[in-house]
């Protein structure tokens, strides 16, 4: 029995040390040792890059221990900023001795080579487990795969239905969307070259300042439209006139021109477009002599601030650029513009001018103040003062470090809530749903060009032309989204040139004064103005027009706004070349 004791006790003596050695032996078991691996990737323009995969090599091998204590693969990706960090157990020995790479892998990437690491000593931990650390930047290539020419074809092809019209904007851009995202989650799952655009990258694509400051500009105004002001400024401009027609289209222009630089220029024709017609009408002047004046006015108008046209609301969201910068750098070419625009209208519309005539205007004048009067002061005092507050806050919000969507809302909430108004009405009635949709879509169709490398091919070729001659590229800028956006709509136009216009900035000298920027917003905005399809507020307006039964020829508009079009964009190209 004692013989038996002592027998088991040393078999399970020697299990015990089996096992122990085993433990030891085991690759999930703790090291001795931590290796630090931190990093930047960035793409050829030197832009951050995220959602990229880092593979880490030990003498030419893959090695895949637990990172940060699991095995989860976002433990070795980049975030958004392109920074990666990884803390790879293994034995001291091999961390100090062995040739440790990085190897980088991206979809529409060429994967990088094995990056070499050079390793130092960090210390050690509260436990005594020694630390090394390393650091490094790589820079990824671009390669046109399968997802390049999948996002090429639904780009262009969502271009050309939006152009010519063959499916509603909203729709054509919600099906380029869906597609893309369709794509990438069934295709791209079982093959890489297929990823386009992630769901993920799709909801980060999407400006949100840019969809709640309209959102919120939508709801401001359409409180303020219920006391009747804006028709109220339309019957101001004819008292003024006193039955003088060209006074009367002037004051119609700048009136135009000076709301739809504080109020979006698309609600601005919206509301004054009804009572303009009317005007014209007893005047016995065609509509469109007082009109396509008044579109072309709202979108110079919108021009000179952040919030008066979508176009620049896109720009000055994704450049950082404040409410001040707009009125300080474009407010002065807009005035001279409009003071051109004004001279241009006296010749043009000469005839059409002396054609009209007022038979009684003490009766016209008394007529229109009946029709178009305050109808709510109690609205408009309250909408009046929460807007001027918002306005304010616009101003203000650099040195707030306050987006302006977040002043804009703001407003929103305290004027529906002052003014008592049917919140749930408000956005059924008064918000362009389909607008802040199309928005959305549009903003994930540039993404997927961008996160594929479309767009950097178009850089890369403006660079080429320019050969680092900033004066040529401002040029090429303003004149390429001037003629591209009388084509087709500027807020497509200025989504896809955001990201090509920052490439540029960052890498031609003397680009960091912004110039490039305000070449884009005047090309975007005033080029808008060259045909009926060329800015929002032309289709808006021509189309009012057009079922009050005045329809304007896709030609007609041409010849009346596209000299005064060529004219703005001559001046532009002056002050941008003199200024800067």
């Amino acid at each position: 029995m004692r013989r038996f004791i002592q027998t088991t006790c040393i078999v399970l003596l020697g299990v015990l040390v089996g096992l122990g050695s085993g433990l030891a032996a085991d690759p999930k078991s703790p090291a001795d040792a931590v290796l630090i691996v931190q990093g930047k990737i960035l793409d050829s323009a030197g832009s951050p890059l995220g959602d990229a995969n880092i593979i880490v090599y030990l003498d030419g091998k893959p090695y895949k221990p637990a990172l940060n204590g699991s095995h989860s693969e976002k433990d070795s990706s980049t975030g958004l900023n392109g920074l990666f960090m990884m803390e790879i157990s293994a034995p001291a020995d091999k961390i100090k001795d062995g040739k440790w790479a990085i190897k980088v892998i991206r979809p529409s990437f060429k994967p990088s080579q094995q990056v070499p690491l050079k390793i130092f000593h960090d210390g050690a931990d509260e436990k005594g487990v020694a630390r090394h650390v390393t650091s490094t930047t790589v820079q990824m290539q671009r390669f046109q795969g399968a997802a390049f020419w999948i996002a090429l074809i639904i780009f262009v092809v969502m271009y050309g239905l939006i152009a010519f019209e063959v499916l509603h904007r909203t729709l054509a851009a919600f099906v380029g969307a869906a597609t893309i995202l369709v794509i990438t989650h069934a295709l791209g799952t079982f093959d890489e070259r297929f990823v386009v655009l992630t769901y993920e990258q799709a909801i980060h694509a999407i400006d949100w300042n840019v969809i709640l400051l309209l959102l919120a500009m939508m709801i401001i105004v359409g409180v303020l439209k219920i006391s009747g002001v804006f028709q109220w400024l339309a019957y101001k401009s004819f008292q003024m006139a006193g039955g003088r027609i060209f006074v009367l289209a002037s004051a119609l222009c700048v009136v135009t021109g000076v709301t739809s630089a504080f109020l979006d220029n698309v609600t601005t024709m919206l509301l004054i477009t009804p009572v303009t017609m009317e005007i014209a009408v007893v005047l016995g002047i065609s509509p469109f002599v007082f009109l396509v004046p008044q579109i072309v006015a709202s979108n110079f108008g919108g021009t000179a601030t952040l919030i008066g046209d979508p176009p620049n609301i896109m720009i000055g969201s994704y450049a950082g650029l404040t409410f001040n910068d707009f009125v300080i750098q474009l407010t002065p070419i807009v005035v001279a513009v409009m003071v051109v625009q004004l001279i241009y209208n006296r010749y043009y519309y000469g005839v059409d001018y002396h054609k009209g005539k007022v038979e009684d205007v003490p009766k016209m004048t008394a007529f229109l103040k009946e029709k178009y009067k305050i109808k709510d002061a109690k609205v408009l005092a309250v909408g009046g003062i929460v807007l001027l507050g918002t306005i304010a806050m616009f101003i203000s919000h650099g040195w707030l470090h306050m987006e302006v969507s977040v002043a804009a809302l703001f407003g929103a909430a305290l004027v529906v809530l002052l003014c008592r108004v049917d919140i749930v009405e408000m956005l059924e009635k008064e918000v362009e749903w389909p607008s802040l949709v199309f928005f959305m879509m549009l903003f994930i169709v540039v993404g997927a060009a961008e996160q594929t490398g479309i767009l950097q091919v178009v850089a890369d070729w403006i660079l080429g032309v320019c050969q680092g001659r900033l004066w040529l590229a401002t040029l090429i800028i303003l004149w390429v989204s001037g003629i591209a956006s009388a084509i087709v709509d500027n807020i497509p136009y200025t989504a896809t040139m955001l990201p090509i216009t920052m490439f540029l900035t960052k890498t031609m000298p003397g680009a960091e004064s912004g110039v490039l920027w305000w070449a884009l917003a005047l090309g975007a905005c005033f080029g808008g103005n060259g045909t009926v399809i060329g800015a929002s507020a032309n289709v808006v307006t021509t189309g009012i027009m057009e079922r009050a039964g005045y329809k304007v020829t896709f030609f007609e508009f041409i010849k009346q706004a596209a000299p005064i079009t060529i004219i703005s964009l001559a001046m532009s190209s002056v002050f941008l070349l003199l200024r800067y």
